[in-house]
């Protein structure tokens, strides 16, 4: 099964970038259907989980995919499941 990975541990501290990627990452999903998108956000104190979360519940946003999951064996990791 083909899938996205966004690994932001590079952009944490840089609002608009990890806005950016979020968006560019979705988009691309939705574009190249794509069934699913890996957003790894990391441990660190989960601002940045819930950031990434907080985005994905915007209603532009939550109208394009079909569930989230949150990997239950890792922290750090969300699933964005497309239709």
């Amino acid at each position: 099964m083909a899938k996205l990975k966004l690994d932001l541990h590079d952009i944490f501290d840089n609002g608009r970038a990890i806005e950016e990627e979020l968006d560019r990452v979705i988009m691309e999903a939705v574009e190249k259907k794509i069934p699913l998108v890996e957003i790894i956000p990391g441990k660190g104190s989960g601002q940045l989980k819930k950031r990434v979360l907080r985005f994905l519940e915007e209603k532009r946003i939550k109208s394009l995919y079909h569930r989230v999951e949150k990997d239950s064996k890792n922290f750090g990791r969300i699933f964005v499941h497309f239709k």
